[in-house]
Parts: C-alpha cells; sequence; structure tokens
C-alpha cells in the first residue's frame, strides 16, 4: 500500500544502471627507524579523532535512482549524477552518514570516480535528496521510478513518467504481459489491472531493468491511483486552513499525514471542526491533487 499524497510526489523518480568499476587503493609507508641513533624510532601511530555523535539518518521511505557518476565535490559534500535515460543531472547530498560499497566492498565517497555508474539509495533531508547508500555493481539490479504518467502509447509500449524526485520525464519500455496491479487506499479497486489505467495523470510505481538505448524496461507496475478514483480516510485533522481550502489529515491506519483541498461552502459541516477532530473522509483524485467530497465527524 502506498502513500496517497500526490503533492509530495508529484514529479517523482528513481533509476538504476550498473557498470563495472576499478577502485584505486593507496598504501602507505611508515620511516625505517636508524638504529644507531635512539631518539630516531618509529612515530607511534596518530590517535583518531574521536567519531562525532551523528545524527540518525533522515527517517521515511526510501528510493533507489541510479546513473553514472559526473561529479563528487567534497566542499559541498555533494555527488553530481547523470540520471539513467536523460541527459539531465541531479545533485545527491551525503556525509559521515553515507555508505559507498564496489560489489559489496565498502570504499570511501571520495573513491567514486567519474562515469562509474552507481545505484543510489536515497531519501529527503528536508528538501534536499540524501545519499543513503552507494553501490557500484557489475550485475543488473532493478530500478524505482515512482510518480504521473505523462503519457502511455499502446503501440510502441513507450510510457513517459514524471518523477517526482529528479522532476524529469522518464521513458519506460512496457513489454506485452508486464503486471500490472492496483493497490491504494480503501476506495480504490485493488487487483489486477491493465494498459488502460496507464492513463495521463495515474499515478504509479514502476519497477525495472536497465535496457537498451538508456530506457528501462518494466517487470512490473503498481496503480495506486487513477484519475476519477475515490479513497476513504480516518483520521485526526492536523491542519484546516479554510482561506486556501487545505486539510491535513493524520490516518491512523498508517501513522501518516496526507493533504487534502476542499470547497468550504460545498462541506457545510467542516465549519465545525478544528484541529484535532477525528474525521472519515471520501477525496477523489482528478489526476493533480486530491478533493474532498464528503466528510463525516466521528
Amino acid at each position: 500500500m502506498s502513500s496517497p499524497q500526490v503533492q509530495g510526489m508529484i514529479r517523482t523518480f528513481a533509476v538504476v544502471m550498473l557498470s563495472s568499476v576499478a577502485v584505486a587503493q593507496n598504501s602507505q609507508q611508515i620511516p625505517t627507524p636508524n638504529p644507531g641513533n635512539p631518539a630516531d624510532s618509529i612515530p607511534a601511530p596518530a590517535v583518531a579523532p574521536p567519531a562525532k555523535n551523528l545524527p540518525p539518518p533522515p527517517p521515511g521511505k526510501s528510493t533507489v535512482i541510479g546513473g553514472a557518476i559526473a561529479r563528487v565535490d567534497p566542499v559541498r559534500d555533494e555527488i553530481t549524477l547523470r540520471l539513467f535515460g536523460s541527459n539531465d543531472t541531479m545533485k545527491v547530498f551525503y556525509d559521515e552518514r553515507t555508505q559507498v560499497y564496489v560489489n559489496g566492498k565498502r570504499i570511501g565517497v571520495l573513491d567514486l570516480r567519474p562515469e562509474n555508474h552507481a545505484s543510489v539509495e536515497t531519501t529527503l533531508d528536508g528538501t534536499r535528496v540524501f545519499a543513503l547508500r552507494i553501490h557500484v555493481l557489475t550485475t543488473l539490479p532493478e530500478g524505482d521510478c515512482r510518480g504521473l504518467v505523462e503519457s502511455y502509447d499502446p503501440g510502441s509500449g513507450r510510457l513517459v513518467v514524471a518523477s517526482s524526485l529528479s522532476h524529469e520525464s522518464v521513458h519506460i519500455d512496457v513489454p506485452s504481459g508486464t503486471q500490472i496491479v492496483r493497490v491504494g487506499q480503501q476506495g480504490f479497486a485493488s487487483g489486477q489491472s491493465g494498459t488502460s489505467d496507464l492513463v495521463r495523470g495515474s499515478l504509479v510505481d514502476v519497477k525495472f531493468q536497465a535496457g537498451q538505448k538508456g530506457r528501462g524496461v518494466a517487470t512490473h507496475i503498481d496503480v495506486m491511483a487513477t484519475p476519477g478514483s475515490q479513497f476513504t480516510f480516518d483520521g485526526q485533522i492536523s491542519m484546516l486552513d479554510f482561506s486556501s481550502g487545505h486539510l491535513g489529515l493524520l490516518d491512523t491506519r498508517e501513522n501518516q499525514t496526507f493533504e487534502f483541498h476542499f470547497d468550504p461552502y460545498r462541506l457545510h459541516n467542516i465549519r465545525e471542526l478544528h484541529e484535532g477532530s477525528k474525521v472519515r473522509l471520501t477525496a477523489e483524485y482528478d489526476g493533480s491533487q486530491y478533493q474532498v467530497v464528503d466528510l463525516t465527524p466521528e
């Protein structure tokens, strides 16, 4: 089950591409003492500074993106990644919490080299994309792409998705027979679906493998919402703004806060509610946001 919150998902992305990489290792020589000079002795190893009390990694759902390393900037603590499937780049931030591996062996961030192909597990740290783990591999793992369908051509099987993370369009080939499944909140008919759900504005989560010509090949597609579908939520109002028509709801089943839009003139009983009120609401997804169509206090 995936979060139906679209505000934070619109133009969402995750991709994976990989290749082999050579890791340079540096050796360190220890000076040889002069036995004839008592003062000349092997210097004691330097004492490593105490480890910083680092905070835990940012919470929240992680997403895998990928592409070629274009640049590692140790001054700004950021990696520029050339995204798989496009000529666009995005910046991913790192710090001491970021773990980097090549074929399962731990290396440092500065050991990454331009044009290394990497699979990067990321999460949002405020407004920044933070790298939790970076894998440089020689095998072909799957990638993830979550976002809104921009277009789908049944003839060519070409799916274009606007991802939330990269803010770019991702082109994915959907072979005949690809499993497409509806998942989502109560009120959205779950189960087997088809390419008819791949309409503009549908919210999807696509798993795919690296294919030819820089495009991914879909292996599985989850459809979280289609324009016109309705969802039912039970929870507690966390934010209520009558002037802008925004409502925040802490869903008790998923323990997540979702954002909705409402027309105060259509929902006559909403003036009786306040932050902390428990409600059941039905919202309709219009392809970009969720609009409250019914609201019942509990």
